[in-house]
């Protein structure tokens, strides 16, 4: 009967918010493959979908016939971006565990659809023989996963320091698949990393090898898509979180690196994490999925080492050079300076200049890190003590010298820089704190005839420039790179022997259950990028904070002590790996009301769900970090428990049976990634 029924209906996921956005319409009397992206009549206007497994029974679509005029199917995409089974499956899954439509999340999802196809540019690895033999860690590594690399699904971990060596394991494990005539998803973080990753698998690697990021074209997307749903062959697929959702029916191999890194975690529309995402997608096609970084989020570290051991691979030691010391300059004193001497080298110790100057002297080149863009965190007038801030948001605005801009870190909202407060017409604006701009400014009076290069997002808006840069630091004709956390992941630099650190203290000092884990994960990585070649390389971290037991851990190296320190709070607190969160985020133009609703609704569901029956917190609500934007107001409430089917049982009870107002809009959460 059902293939009757479908020959003549089919059910899509429509791209529309409204409840679960499945509909029913009719066809022409042929059954759609289930996949197909569709267009459908949606009232007046047109929307998109894609055909899902028809699931009504009889009965059901009787009394959906009687009550509604169905209407047909209005057009069908080309088929070349017909979904299949298993690709529709792990967007069902996204679905049920992100609490998101179905119908926006595929449309999300897939590349803008264009109408005349190109040809698309395809890098081609030259298969050139390993430079390097596996070390006794690697060959650990290497042989345990082989064993079990066509045996199914498997979660493997590689704990390996910075410059052990992990990408020759994955080269490796990649050559063993391709091999095998299946292909490799290999997952990076940031799009920062990708030229260095294709430059060497382009070396050692026989295969077509597929790049996907925001630095490529639509079209090249597009033709990414055609490419792979066209062709069984063996590929590399290699991109960030976007390029899980590629279609690859032949994979075989998942990988992904540097896992602890939140670019992984998306926060606009679905908020999902492309590394669990992954392993889902590895899980549906029966495959591995090898997850790797120097320093493990502290949930798959307490994972794999509680009931995993036998997948977990650590590597010590590193291929080449030898780990930096770590010298903590300690800012305390700074006070106790003369003025005209503070401000000249503000806001460096006079003790980071000389390091500076020393490596330079041996003409070695060096890193600046500072996690701020800009020239100054905010503007400020000497006079009233006026801010010049976002009006959408109510956040300070940030100066950018170079471009004599005030700019919002959270909107699109930008002014010139005012010649006088409009408060008070007082002409004296005093600019405050610092960013990569301030830093470049200061070292260049310094060193005057060195040649000192921002590696910010600022600076960096493509790929070329991001290859430009490099390309200069390689040659030795940049001294100085003055970065931001682009500077910290996965970068080889030959010649860098002294890391200087500043601003560590405000990342300590946020108030997030994960910012003593975010800041050493960030530390370990940006002392990974010094000391690759040689062996007296040297870390220095400016700080107030010196007696914090996490430079105690850092200085040691000591990873498994500073993660079994951090897992105690998080077990007396109820934080993860010992829970699991949802977040929901209410937003609306009337704060009282709002309060008002959200409020209420955390008392409902209190009173409707048993706390002893079901073991969950929810914790708020609370506002948003940023309460405002663009007018409107958001506030949150997290549900909190040890069990996960209790905790989406409850978010879903709450999006089935809230009264919250229908103007107001309702995000969910899951994981997420930051919680105040």
């Amino acid at each position: 009967m059902h293939n009757l029924l479908e020959s003549k209906y089919c059910q899509v996921a429509v791209n529309f918010p409204a409840g679960d956005g499945i509909l029913t319409y009719q066809t022409d009397g042929e059954a759609l493959p289930i996949g197909s992206l569709v267009e459908v009549p949606l009232g007046r206007r047109k929307a998109k979908g894609v055909v899902l497994p028809f699931s009504l029974s009889e009965d059901e679509l009787t009394k959906i016939t009687t009550e509604y005029k169905l209407k047909p199917i209005s057009a069908r995409f080309d088929s070349d971006f017909t979904l299949s089974e298993k690709e529709l499956e792990l967007y069902m899954w996204m679905s049920k565990y992100y609490h998101y439509n179905l119908g926006m999340l595929v449309w999300d999802c897939l590349p803008k659809i264009l109408k005349r196809p190109r040809e698309v540019d395809i890098a081609h690895g030259s298969n050139e023989p390993f430079e390097f033999e596996l070390n006794e860690e690697q060959r650990n590594a290497f042989l345990s996963i082989s064993d079990k690399l066509f045996m199914g699904f498997d979660r493997f971990y590689i704990h390996g320091v910075t410059g052990s060596g992990k990408t020759l394991i994955y080269l490796n494990l990649i050559k063993e698949v391709l091999q095998s005539g299946k292909s490799v998803l290999f997952l990076l973080p940031e799009i920062n990393l990708t030229p260095q990753f294709t430059e060497t698998f382009r070396r050692f690697l026989d295969c077509p090898i597929l790049s996907y990021h925001s630095g490529v074209t639509d079209s090249h997307k597009n033709e990414v898509w055609k490419f792979l749903k066209r062709s069984n062959k063996p590929v590399l697929i290699m991109g960030v979180r976007s390029s899980v959702f590629l279609p690859s029916d032949n994979i075989g191999l998942v990988i992904v690196d540097e896992e602890h890194d939140n670019s992984f975690k998306q926060s606009d529309r679905c908020a999902y994490n492309g590394r669990d995402v992954a392993i889902k997608k590895a899980q549906i096609f029966d495959c591995p999925v090898v997850l790797g970084s120097a320093t493990p989020s502290l949930e798959n570290y307490h994972t794999f080492t509680t009931t995993k051991r036998d997948n977990y691979f650590t590597l010590e030691k590193r291929a080449a050079g030898s780990f930096p010391d770590i010298e903590l300059i300690d800012s305390r004193r700074h006070g106790d300076k003369k003025r005209d001497d503070a401000l000249f080298i503000w806001p460096f110790e006079k003790r980071s200049l000389d390091l500076i100057t020393e490596a330079l002297e041996r003409k070695e080149q060096v890193l600046v890190f500072v996690n701020r863009l800009g020239f100054a965190n905010f503007i400020q007038c000497r006079n009233c003590g006026h801010k010049f801030e976002d009006p959408n948001t109510g956040v300070p605005l940030r100066f950018f010298k170079k471009k004599n801009i005030l700019s919002s870190g959270h909107s699109d909202y930008q002014i010139p820089l005012p010649e006088i407060c409009p408060s008070c017409g007082n002409m004296s604006l005093l600019q405050q704190g610092y960013g990569t701009e301030r830093l470049q400014e200061v070292l260049l009076e310094y060193f005057p005839g060195k040649s000192i290069e921002r590696f910010d997002r600022d600076e960096i808006t493509n790929l070329e420039k991001l290859e430009e840069k490099l390309d200069k630091f390689h040659a030795g004709e940049t001294d100085i790179f003055v970065g931001t956390q682009m500077l910290s992941k996965g970068h080889n630099f030959k010649r860098v022997n002294l890391v200087l650190i500043l601003g560590t203290d405000s990342m300590l000092n946020f108030p997030d259950f994960r910012s003593m884990e975010k800041t050493y994960q960030m530390l370990v990585q940006i002392l990974g990028r010094a000391g690759r070649y040689s062996d007296h390389a040297k870390v220095a971290i400016q700080t107030l904070l010196p007696d914090n037991p996490l430079f105690k851990f850092i200085e040691n190296h000591d990873f498994s002590k500073f993660y079994d320190f951090e897992l105690n709070p998080r077990r007396i607190g109820n934080f993860p790996p010992f829970s699991k969160m949802i977040a929901i985020h209410v937003s609306g133009r009337d704060r009282e009301k709002l309060v008002t609703q959200v409020s209420r609704e955390v008392n409902r569901l209190y009173a409707s769900i048993s706390q002893a029956e079901n073991q969950y917190e929810i914790w708020g609500p609370t506002p948003a970090m940023i309460e405002r934007r663009a007018n409107m107001f958001t506030w949150s409430f997290t549900v909190v428990s040890g069990n996960v089917n209790t905790l989406h049982s409850i978010v879903s009870y709450f999006e089935n049976t809230n009264k919250i107002d229908k103007s107001y809009s309702i995000k969910v959460d899951v994981d997420p990634y930051q919680i105040l």
